[in-house]
């Protein structure tokens, strides 16, 4: 193949955004015959001829005219000096000259030796020198004297461009401005040493640049703010970016779309939210270009508003506008999903992310973890979890903590010690309260009293004071093991340590009391009265019954129904009506349900459809959902009375129950319940949790039952 030699004007690339996400990188080192230390800079300040024939002439290399990199792909290469001119100082690149040259020439190795590729390796070599040598001037200066005497302004550029050193690259600067004769634009010495100090991340030395460059009286231009904003983005300095980009217009600089653009990311970092999703509108309508990063922040910004379609939907556009994704980006939406509790999507992104070619990282599992540990899927977090631990990726206290309050909702004893034990062993983390909380629930909720009771020595032993929330966890496992004078004990304990008895711990005692034997009551409701008055006064008057006071007792239950807690409300009416049924006082239950009704405690009960009537009894207590079926079969049975039929099909839904906690099933309740009535309800082969009857069969048995009604 022949050689081509070339004299061009310069011209730099037009795209800004390039430069601001990563223009101002240097070309690869071109596969050129290496430029000798001996030859002359003046060797290319002169025509020259081949075999007779006249050939154009090579320019100089020069600021006004330079040299531009040409290689045998050209359209492939960068720019080195990309972004490096404005708009209205970059020279006219249309003239160009070539020359083919024999490559069987003898000639041809040193006619290929003054090729601008060579001159451009031979400065990047310079520029390496610069980087490993001593930060002084003396041997900055004696590192670049080799460059003799002639020195133009586009070697400048080049070789500070190509510099990575933020300690070397101002005394570089100072002996350019030194030693050139002539500088055309002064701005553009001092926008390349900024893009060194981007390169390392060095904002304090790049603001002191600046300081010095106004004082010499530079005129900054869009380039030079470009330069620092980026930088103080890629420091992870929000406020800075946003602080500089602020500035422009005080130093006569207008910010153009790219910048608008770019701030977007700056804005949302600092929590001025409107201000970056204003920009952002005027993005997408002026289609700005948006880099991977920038949207990122704005899935992060719609996450942590709760507009969790927004995140989706500016994923879709990032791809629509064929900005190609990042770990960023997918660790953002993997976020974003998790705050949603929708972990069926955050699988899915995660599936699109590894079929991308990503290899997930720690932030990757942590957002995989929280997302499965918010939504209760046990077995997929376990897999995150187990994973980590094979790629050695070390968990903090949060991420434990996560693992181990999901495992304490779920009933996951084993997997819980097991996560426990690790955190021990990691070395790296202890146990906080949160921990010790966490891991007392799931033996609460198994009845497991002598692991309980370990459990609180060991964390007073690591200096933790109990807690109000561990006090409760350890009265409920006393509560499930049946030992009422250790609950008392407990509670007479909590007085001491004058703690106040909360909501939920009354709600944890009246928990208890619903469950405890008859000639126990007295104990445990003289512990009521001392934490909650009220609560004692309305728990008094249910297990007192009659004395013509039921008129009394739903009154009062609605005050104190109405004193606490939205989210203890419900809990309230569960174990009050619990205690009623476990009284054997069902009228009393179906009164209290009634006014948990009033006060849409419960929802959604009874839910019809041409074909199918059922009853939903997922979210109540296995005395409220007994107290409910009850409801429901009065129900049916005036529809009957009232010449109503019903539908084809009738069903109770009971859920899946994910936990695995020993107690008895709801499931398990209602069908021991529908036993004793003779209710011809059956277990459904292909729905978890359901029981259904036709028509034909619910008449016949409501027929019976009615009949039996009125002989008794």
């Amino acid at each position: 193949m022949a050689y081509r030699l070339c004299s061009s004007s310069f011209s730099p690339t037009q795209d800004h955004h390039h430069f601001f996400s990563n223009s101002l990188t240097s070309p690869p080192l071109l596969r050129t015959t290496p430029f000798p230390h001996t030859l002359s800079l003046q060797h290319f300040n002169y025509p020259f001829s081949l075999n007779q024939r006249t050939y154009p002439q090579i320019a100089p290399v020069s600021i006004q005219d330079p040299i531009v990199q040409q290689t045998h792909n050209s359209s492939s290469s960068q720019d080195s000096d990309s972004g490096l001119y404005p708009e209205s100082e970059k020279p006219n690149p249309s003239s160009k000259s070539y020359v083919w040259v024999n490559p069987k020439s003898p000639r041809a190795p040193q006619l290929r030796q003054r090729t601008y590729d060579a001159r451009y390796a031979y400065l990047v070599k310079i520029a390496e020198s610069l980087n490993s040598c001593n930060p002084n001037e003396e041997d900055v200066y004696g590192t670049l004297d080799v460059l003799g005497e002639k020195i133009v302004e586009h070697d400048a550029v080049v070789v500070i461009n190509s510099m990575s050193n933020p300690e070397t690259a101002p005394f570089a600067l100072k002996y350019f401005q030194e030693k050139l004769e002539v500088v055309s634009k002064e701005v553009i010495l001092y926008n390349v040493t900024f893009k060194v100090f981007r390169k390392c991340k060095d904002l304090d030395r790049a603001e002191k640049l600046f300081d010095e460059m106004v004082q010499r009286g530079v005129k900054p231009d869009n380039i030079t703010f470009s330069a620092i904003i980026s930088c103080a983005r890629q420091s992870n300095l929000p406020e800075k970016a946003v602080e500089w980009y602020e500035k422009m217009p005080t130093y006569g600089c207008q910010p153009d779309d790219i910048h608008h653009a770019v701030i977007i990311d700056a804005y949302g970092r600092t929590g001025n939210i409107d201000m970056a999703l204003s920009l952002y509108d005027r993005a997408r309508a002026k289609k700005w270009r948006l880099d991977a990063l920038t949207f990122a922040t704005l899935i992060k910004i719609y996450g942590m508003s709760g507009n969790f379609e927004g995140c989706l939907n500016v994923y879709e556009e990032m791809k629509a506008l064929n900005v190609k994704s990042n770990l960023t980006v997918y660790n953002s939406l993997l976020d974003a999903m998790g705050r949603a509790k929708r972990p069926w999507q955050a699988k899915s992104i995660y599936e699109e992310m590894i079929a991308n070619g990503f290899k997930p990282s720690w932030a990757t599992y942590a957002a995989l973890l929280r997302a499965f540990g918010r939504a209760r899927y046990g077995y997929d977090a376990l897999g995150v979890y187990r994973e980590m631990k094979e790629k050695g990726l070390e968990l903090n206290v949060t991420l434990y903590n996560t693992i181990l309050a999901m495992f304490a909702d779920l009933g996951y004893v084993d997997e819980a010690l097991e996560v426990f034990e690790d955190m021990k062993r990691s070395g790296t983390c202890k146990p906080d309260s949160r921990t010790f909380s966490s891991l007392m629930t799931v033996y609460s909720c198994s009845g497991k009293v002598s692991e309980a009771e370990a459990l609180f020595d060991e964390m007073l032993a690591a200096g933790f004071e109990p807690t109000i929330f561990i006090l409760t966890s350890l009265v409920q496992c006393y509560g499930k093991a049946n030992r009422t004078d250790d609950v008392v004990r407990t509670f007479n304990w909590i007085l001491v340590l004058d703690l106040t008895p909360d909501e939920r711990f009354c709600c944890c005692l009246l928990n208890v009391l619903a469950r405890t034997p008859e000639q126990e009551l007295g104990k445990l409701i003289s512990c009521i009265e001392k934490a909650n008055a009220k609560l004692g006064y309305v728990v008094k008057l249910l297990v007192e019954g009659g004395n013509g006071e039921e008129q009394n007792i739903t009154t009062e239950t609605r005050e104190l129904i109405n004193l606490v807690g939205a989210d203890i409300r419900r809990p309230y009416c569960n174990s009050l009506i619990d205690l009623c049924v476990n009284l054997n006082m069902l009228e009393r239950a179906c009164e209290l349900f009634n006014l948990a009704l009033t006060l849409e405690l419960y929802t959604d009960i009874q839910s019809k459809s041409p074909v199918l009537w059922s009853l939903n009894l997922k979210s109540l207590s296995h005395g409220a959902a007994v107290t409910a079926l009850h409801v429901w079969m009065n129900d049916l049975s005036k529809v009957l009375e009232s010449g109503e039929d019903l539908p084809s099909l009738l069903g109770i839904n009971t859920g899946h129950g994910k936990h695995r906690y020993p107690d008895t099933s709801l499931a398990a309740v209602l069908e021991s319940r529908l036993k004793e009535l003779n209710a011809p309800f059956h277990e459904s082969p292909d729905k978890v949790g359901w029981f259904t009857t036709t028509k034909v069969a619910a008449k016949l048995w409501l027929e019976s039952r009615r009949s039996h009604e009125l002989v008794s």
